[in-house]
């Protein structure tokens, strides 16, 4: 069936890339380290998103440049030409999927909806968005659209730690139970397998709590994705640490094992602080699955690597956007393995 070449109505003018993506559609000269396999791309606005979480540089009270997403540059192009720059690349095999992230504003769902026809005007490539649709109305003009995969951020563990950074205490109009609710919305129109999941280590959560939210994801059939706390200069939270690397890499392997039903949180044991010192299976088993490296690779949705968003690219690396050597993985064992 031909492609049409109309351009759909409401298309805005203009549209954020990751600086790695825009390197790899030769929108911009570079040398990456490490190319991402998805194109990311950011709704663009002028000012701010209405929003106000507390660790994102686009929150309404953020003083961060309006170019950041965590630590990734994301410069502004007119949509058309980056678009169809993405549309190229993916056909020439560099980017296997697009991911669009959304900030709030009111005109969003109408700049996503264009945004997602003139893709799939252009080529076949899997689209993902991610958003706080709100209301199950903007999940089902996505899915029509002809979005495949819908990501709906919780950011935080628990609901006190949601209200302090996303949530009411934060200034934002999120709420924890509607987080929840708009997932299952997701998951009606888009179906299991479909809907996705953030959670940030590092807002203070224990491993324990960290591990009963990936449980819960699991058990609902959406897809936790983890992404490492990262303090970015003019947020809320710029003078917060990232999470101890330990911290992350067993929290790294229990989203993996959980995920992948090897094990399941109540028969995992936890010690001191709540951190993880059993995940539930024989050491011989979990000595296999550590071997592989996959469970520190960068998760989220399929060929999502997203290359140095929590990290410098010498490290240390949070979330690896490559197989890891032999090296790494002898020493990820000293991380997460019981001594």
């Amino acid at each position: 069936m031909p492609k049409t070449q109309q351009t759909p109505p409401n298309l805005p003018s203009k549209i954020r890339l990751s600086i790695g993506t825009a390197i790899t559609a030769n929108l911009l000269d570079g040398k990456l380290d490490v190319k991402p396999a998805t194109a990311y791309l950011m709704t663009y606005k002028d000012g701010k998103c209405t929003a106000n979480c507390a660790f994102c540089p686009q929150a309404r009270a953020s003083k961060s440049n309006t170019e950041l997403l965590s630590r990734i540059t994301w410069p502004t192009f007119p949509t058309a030409k980056a678009l169809n720059a993405v549309a190229e690349a993916a056909k020439n095999g560099e980017f296997r999927r697009v991911c669009i992230q959304a900030l709030n504003y009111p005109d969003v769902f109408k700049h996503l909806q264009a945004t997602v026809q003139q893709l799939k005007a252009d080529t076949d490539i899997p689209i993902s968005v991610s958003c706080q649709p709100q209301k199950p109305q903007n999940i089902q003009l996505l899915k029509d659209a002809g979005a495949n995969r819908l990501g709906i951020a919780l950011d935080a563990a628990t609901e006190e730690i949601f209200s302090k950074v996303k949530g009411a205490d934060a200034g934002s109009g999120y709420s924890w139970a509607n987080q929840f609710r708009q997932l299952q919305w997701a998951l009606q129109v888009f179906g299991k397998g479909n809907v996705s999941t953030h959670l940030i280590v590092g807002l203070g959560e224990t491993e324990k709590q960290a591990a009963t939210l990936i449980q819960r994801c699991v058990d609902m059939d959406v897809l936790p994705a983890l992404f490492a706390f990262t303090p970015i200069r003019g947020t809320a939270l710029e003078g917060r640490s990232q999470p101890s690397i330990e911290t992350y890499r067993r929290v790294q392997l229990a989203r993996y094992l959980i995920v992948h039903k090897l094990t399941r949180l109540e028969r995992m044991r936890f010690g001191e602080k709540d951190a993880i010192i059993d995940y539930g299976i024989g050491l011989g088993a979990l000595e296999t699955v550590i071997s592989k490296g996959t469970p520190f690779q960068t998760s989220g949705c399929p060929d999502c690597n997203r290359p140095f968003y929590n990290e410098k690219p010498s490290g240390p690396l949070y979330n690896y956007p490559r197989p890891l050597s032999t090296q790494e993985i002898t020493e990820l064992k000293k991380q997460v393995l019981p001594s």
